[in-house]
């Protein structure tokens, strides 16, 4: 599965403590993620990440141009609800999972459920709409 990795500043060492704690299940998986998101969770756990650009430079625009092509299977995006004006990118990203049937986190518990989901199996169904997979009979 292909994981999209996203965090406001202030969420940004939430994301961090989550990927440490689950590093076991998210380690059998592809990461992406915004360009300081990804660096801070590949220091602190050693996970591959593909970087695409910080949020302020177009990166939510590259992970939302994935979803919409169908490259991206769950996404994790720590939000800070205390933030004065959430952003358009936010806005984007959970438009666009919602548009093609994306699981998307917003806060920790949600997550945790997500990905203890994901370790049991619950998410498989996302396999078989992938382009070139064979559909279900």
């Amino acid at each position: 599965m292909n994981i999209a990795l996203l965090a406001h500043d202030r969420k940004k060492e939430l994301m961090i403590q989550f990927c440490i704690a689950y590093s076991g299940i998210l380690g059998k998986h592809n990461l992406c993620a915004t360009n300081t998101t990804g660096r801070l969770v590949a220091d602190a756990t050693g996970l591959p990440v593909t970087l695409h650009l910080s949020c302020e430079h177009g990166g939510a625009q590259q992970i939302g141009a994935r979803i919409s092509y169908n490259e991206i299977d769950m996404v994790l995006f720590f939000s800070d609800p205390q933030a004065h004006n959430l952003d358009s990118d936010q806005d984007l990203i959970i438009r666009l999972c919602d548009q093609y049937n994306i699981p998307v986190a917003t806060n920790v518990a949600t997550a945790e459920m997500l990905i203890m989901g994901l370790a049991r199996g619950d998410l498989d169904w996302r396999e078989s709409i992938k382009p070139g997979s064979t559909p279900f009979i």
